[in-house]
């Protein structure tokens, strides 16, 4: 993995948290940064895609495919942050996972 630099200025509070992160890890600050970068980035992975699923804005596949978790990955997030999504029909439901699971076998 090749790295490379970023600056950011960040909030005082922010700072503190990281210090924590670091004293309580026995990390040094890049690497911390890094895993909470990380952390958050897939997070907002995750995120959007209930948003948009709940919104109706993407199909059930296509949102744990940006979440970047196998369908039944995904359909354990959704139970677990109890998100209400606009259901289909026994026939559209059928043909998601047909195409989900020909999509996870690629």
């Amino acid at each position: 993995m090749r790295l490379k630099p970023l600056a950011v200025r960040i909030p005082e509070e922010i700072e503190k948290e990281i210090q924590e992160v670091i004293e309580w890890e026995g990390l040094d600050k890049a690497t911390v940064v890094r895993t909470l970068l990380e952390l958050g980035i897939g997070e907002w992975h995750k995120q959007t895609a209930l948003e948009l699923l709940r919104d109706g804005k993407i199909t059930f596949a296509k949102a744990a495919e940006m979440a970047k978790l196998s369908l039944w990955e995904f359909a354990d997030l959704v139970k677990q942050r109890n998100v209400e999504w606009v259901r289909y029909s026994p026939e559209e439901i059928e043909k998601e996972f047909k195409e989900a699971s020909a999509a996870e076998q690629k």
